[in-house]
């Protein structure tokens, strides 16, 4: 093979194709900031792609067979998160016919010495098998009376849960012999 047909060759290895603006039309592998989330198709200029994000591992061709790969997995991932809500739907619904009774120590008008926090309503949910974390329940602020007290529980972005939650002055030793 002569020099001129190698070049020619190796040209023809080496040009992407082009996007619809003149650039290459890539598929992220990996989330890039300021570019896209992974699975995206993008179109970036031969030098940001030959010299950053395909020897990064971050990007590959779009082609025909990688974007139905990227939607088979796509549709996937979005029935996973249906299921998903789902179960954190009938998570909310439990929830909500639930309720839980906090013991306390207080004065005689009500006013408890501590008071009741994210910690304490997480413990009682979990001795009720639930897995719930303290971050994820919502007070507008320790509870410091006695009484009933509604208490949103964060499950999701767009799941909230409803928890009723009596508190209730803790028996001494004292009464308990009388």
């Amino acid at each position: 093979m002569s020099k001129t047909a190698k070049r020619k060759a190796a040209r023809r290895v080496k040009r992407l194709p082009k996007g619809v603006n003149g650039g290459i039309e890539l598929l992220l592998i990996q989330s890039v900031p300021d570019l896209g989330k992974q699975g995206d198709v993008v179109e970036v200029k031969a030098g940001y792609a030959n010299n950053y994000l395909f020897p990064q591992g971050l990007a590959t061709l779009a082609t025909g067979h990688h974007k139905r790969m990227v939607d088979k997995h796509q549709e996937r991932l979005q029935q996973i998160e249906k299921a998903r809500l789902a179960d954190l739907n009938s998570l909310a619904e439990t929830i909500g016919r639930q309720s839980v009774t906090i013991e306390a120590n207080a004065n005689d008008e009500g006013h408890l010495y501590g008071s009741v926090g994210q910690a304490e309503i997480a413990a009682e949910l979990k001795a009720l098998d639930f897995q719930i974390s303290p971050d994820q329940i919502r007070l507008e602020g320790p509870l410091k009376e006695l009484g009933l007290y509604t208490v949103a529980i964060h499950l999701a972005p767009e799941i909230d849960a409803e928890l009723k939650v009596w508190v209730i002055p803790s028996v001494s030793d004292e009464e308990s012999s009388d």
